[in-house]
């Protein structure tokens, strides 16, 4: 099969090229208008029924930040603590929706608020790369002990947390990816049917 000559890459490919997840970050201080740039990006993103389920917890305050790490950050979830040297710590939550959440949920077997906040947090990533940050999904904390140390109302579901900062030392080179062979299905799964010229592989 003929492969297509690799084109030239939008500013928008680029970016999601560039992207990396950040564990070593600097102490440097992230100001204010680059954080609600962040979460104004987010802000934009589709959802469910337009449900808007989430919500932004920042964590900028050093004090806070400490005390949060030492609850969220502690035992089996110690391998977290890479993210308390980040000057901002986003703690993303999800607001449910009976509609478009619950009802949908139980119906499609999909829990929406999930897909919901992956897309607002991967706005945020992606605002932060443009300017010049850095950023890491997190998923693995104590979920508990960070809704006491923050006083979340347990109205509001914790999803996932997010350190933003600059990084200390970036990764040159993109981990390894698929190819589009082996995730793309045209028209039935699993089929042979493709592009006569498939994107050339990185």
């Amino acid at each position: 099969m003929n492969v297509a000559s690799r084109p030239q890459l939008s500013p928008f490919q680029k970016l999601v090229r560039g992207r990396r997840s950040i564990r070593r970050f600097l102490e440097t201080p992230v100001d204010r208008d680059s954080v609600l740039s962040c979460l104004e990006a987010a802000r934009r993103a589709p959802s469910a029924h337009n449900a808007q389920p989430w919500r932004f917890l920042v964590v900028d305050d050093p004090a806070v930040k400490a005390r949060m790490a030492a609850a969220a950050f502690s035992g089996i979830y110690s391998g977290s603590k890479f993210a308390a040297r980040a000057p901002v710590i986003i703690v993303m939550l999800a607001k449910l929706d009976f509609v478009a959440d619950r009802l949908g949920s139980r119906l499609q077997g999909v829990p929406y608020h999930f897909v919901d906040l992956g897309i607002a947090g991967e706005h945020i990533a992606l605002q932060a790369e443009e300017l010049g940050l850095a950023t890491c999904w997190m998923g693995w904390f104590h979920a508990r002990k960070l809704r006491k140390a923050l006083a979340i109302p347990k109205t509001f579901k914790i999803v996932a947390m997010m350190p933003l900062g600059r990084a200390e030392k970036r990764p040159s080179r993109e981990p390894a990816r698929r190819s589009l062979r082996e995730i793309v299905s045209f028209n039935r799964w699993g089929g042979e049917e493709g592009p006569d010229r498939w994107p050339a592989d990185d």
